[in-house]
């Protein structure tokens, strides 16, 4: 009984020694952030043409 727990010791011991390969590693690539610039202007540049299209629509109801 004796033996058999010590082979399965030493069976375990072995079995990750070997866990890996002699390849080469696999390097990944840099995770590049590009960054957004933005004009800095006020946030109502938004609003201007929505608002003009919306005269237009009601200018061409009236």
């Amino acid at each position: 009984m004796k033996k058999l727990v010590l082979a399965a010791a030493f069976t375990a011991a072995a079995s990750t020694a070997f866990a890996g390969s002699m390849s080469e590693p696999v390097m990944e690539k840099e995770v590049m952030i590009e960054e957004v610039v933005t004009a800095g202007g006020s946030s109502a540049g938004g609003y201007i043409i929505p608002l003009i299209l919306v005269a237009l629509i009601a200018a061409a109801g009236a």
